[in-house]
């Protein structure tokens, strides 16, 4: 199976992407819904922050609490290299499994779509690998509105994230993600019409 890796950063629209490939009926695996997955109460992922990182990183569910998280990875580069070394290789494994199972249903090619994909070094695994970009003034607009964030805390969000100039160094496609939808569009069946001729 080919391994087609997608990746940006914050709010530049790699999940746009991902359902425009979606939508030309490419299987998409989305490393968020993963990450969800692993730390959903009751799986061990979850226990290993815990202890990490103590209980008051739980939402009254039981869950964890994302916001809370990611507060605490802003205001710690520590934080996040823990977390990251926890979550990371059960991402992984979950992944790993889905793709077993689409290469079992006979899909010649996937696409695995990830935040973190080149700062984690999962991006070998790729011989493809897409990165979506936007100006940055633009991706502050965009994590503003999306998110309802202050300017400062914007930035701060992506701060936290590799520069989008050096993670364009790391990519075999490249899709700028400054105009509405429907260019998006266009650009994303170009490259991958390049992937896949």
């Amino acid at each position: 199976m080919h391994l087609v890796g997608l990746t940006g950063g914050i709010a530049t629209g790699k999940s746009s992407v991902g359902q425009i490939l979606r939508d030309l009926g490419v299987p998409v695996l989305d490393a968020d819904l993963a990450a969800r997955q692993v730390v959903e109460p009751g799986e061990p992922t979850l226990s290993a922050l815990v202890s990490e990182f103590g209980s008051d990183i739980l939402g009254p569910s039981g869950g964890l609490d994302r916001a809370a998280m990611r507060e605490r990875i802003i205001a710690d580069p520590q934080a996040k290299r823990a977390l990251e070394a926890i979550t990371h290789p059960a991402i992984r494994a979950r992944i790993g499994t889905d793709l077993a199972d689409l290469a079992q249903e006979g899909h010649a090619v996937a696409v695995v779509e990830a935040a973190l994909l080149i700062e984690s070094g999962g991006y070998q695994a790729y011989p493809d690998l897409i990165v979506v970009s936007c100006d940055p003034e633009e991706q502050v607009r965009r994590v503003m509105a999306r998110d309802g964030q202050s300017e400062s805390q914007a930035r701060g969000i992506i701060g936290t994230q590799m520069s989008m100039t050096e993670k364009a160094n790391y990519a075999t496609h490249v899709i700028h993600n400054d105009s509405d939808l429907e260019a998006l569009r266009h650009r994303t069946e170009a490259v991958w019409a390049l992937i896949t001729p």
